[in-house]
């Protein structure tokens, strides 16, 4: 904590001091009665099951989440505390619901600050839709009584917006202050996360309900947070699937998917189609000169930088070790030119700093150059291999004529197979 940005060290040392007033200001404003004291303990044995039961899908996630929020199920246990616990109780699931995590899924490695900023985080998000529910319901704790009709039924949808976009505004502040070399897009997170927290929300309303009435249907109920834990993988199974894990570009399998695909929607609407093969010039003496920490360093910039010179709805890839590839929909031959040259010089003012500098190397690599080939459907063929064959052969037309430039692939001639005679 202490090895933070000055800046980041204040917003975290303000977050967490707001929530020990807010902790200290609301301790004695509900009665800790009986039932409270049950609900509070069958609210945290449904948390520690619910996390002993997903505590590997919870690590997997976690470990997905550099750089973004981590959108835990926690929420469900939290809010159905918020509905049905005096302030004190609620705290009390929240601490150990973090603590709890901080030691099955963290494994207690050295991140006890951002769990505590976390915590703090959720507890101010807490008593600002408590304060919706008592100003929409006129009664404090337990709140689940009152929630009838409309109004009660805008008060508990008011608080649950609050609740979740309070916290979601307080990480968000913390990551983009800490990562400002990153995107701030990626700050956001998956809008697929949020959607199954805001149900979490929902499941947290109805464990609530269901402890005032039926409590001992409570082991029912537990399915539902295994399931949502479940679901939240699958993004992110889906984005792995798709994406080169070094420069975040489509990965090959899946580019080669959505290329097939639009050629023959090319083909059903009678329209056209380009594909650019681009491979870095000289990569190999850049890998084995400054090493293979600096190559990486070089395959992002160059995948950043075709990234910003493709348009809007062009497909960039990775094709395997220095090579790249763009899919570029409805485009003519003049305008694939553009695009390719457009490439072309981006990369050429490309300066990548060298994480680990040799003796003799220099510590930052420039100078970059790239040998590009181009081919558009249906000028230059028609079928998907022969297309992308013809854009990797212009490539090596690029190279041999001294690199650095683009070649634009000229038509090819496509083989059919002999039709087969009904009968001999």
């Amino acid at each position: 904590m202490w090895k933070l940005a000055t800046p980041v060290f204040g917003y975290v040392l303000i977050v967490d001091a707001l929530a020990l007033i807010a902790v200290l200001s609301t301790a004695a404003l509900v009665p800790i009665t009986t039932s409270s004291l049950l609900w509070c303990g069958l609210i945290l044995a449904g948390e520690v099951v619910h996390l002993e039961a997903a505590q590997r899908i919870e690590r997997i996630r976690e470990l997905a989440a550099d750089g973004r929020p981590h959108m835990h199920l926690q929420s469900i246990w939290i809010f159905a505390g918020l509905l049905l616990l005096p302030p004190p109780l609620a705290t009390l699931v929240i601490v150990v619901s973090y603590a709890h995590s901080w030691v099955r899924v963290y494994k207690r490695r050295g991140v006890i600050h951002r769990k505590v900023f976390s915590g703090a985080t959720v507890i101010l998000a807490c008593t600002a839709a408590g304060a919706v529910l008592w100003a929409g319901t006129g009664h404090v704790a337990p709140y689940v009584p009152y929630l009838d009709g409309f109004g009660g039924m805008l008060a508990l949808l008011t608080s649950g917006i609050v609740y979740f976009g309070l916290n979601y505004m307080l990480v968000i502040v913390a990551i983009l202050m800490s990562n400002p070399g990153k995107p701030p897009r990626q700050a956001f997170g998956n809008p697929s996360d949020v959607l199954i927290v805001l149900a979490a929300v929902g499941v947290g309303c109805g464990i609530a309900l269901v402890m005032t009435v039926r409590p001992w249907l409570l082991p029912v109920l537990m399915v539902t947070p295994v399931a949502l834990h479940i679901g939240l993988l699958l993004p992110q199974f889906q984005a792995a699937a798709r994406t080169d894990s070094k420069t975040a570009l489509l990965a090959p399998e899946f580019w080669v998917q959505l290329a097939r695909n639009e050629l023959a929607r090319a083909a059903e609407l009678s329209s056209t189609a380009g594909v650019l093969m681009i491979d870095i010039d000289h990569f190999k003496a850049i890998d084995d000169g400054n090493g293979h920490l600096a190559g990486d360093e070089v395959l992002r910039a160059v995948a950043a930088a075709i990234q910003g010179s493709v348009r809007g709805g062009d497909y960039v890839g990775r094709f395997g070790g220095d090579e790249f590839v763009v899919l570029l929909p409805g485009t003519t031959s003049a305008e694939i030119a553009s695009v390719a040259d457009r490439i072309r010089t981006a990369i050429a003012r490309i300066e990548v700093p060298v994480p680990v500098v040799r003796p003799g190397k220099p510590e930052v690599i420039s100078g970059l150059t790239a040998s590009i080939g181009a081919a558009v459907y249906p000028e230059t063929a028609t079928e998907y291999t022969i297309l992308l064959q013809a854009a990797d052969d212009a490539v090596f037309e690029a190279k041999a004529g001294g690199r650095d430039r683009v070649v634009l692939a000229t038509a090819r001639t496509e083989l059919t197979r002999p039709e087969i005679p009904d009968a001999l």
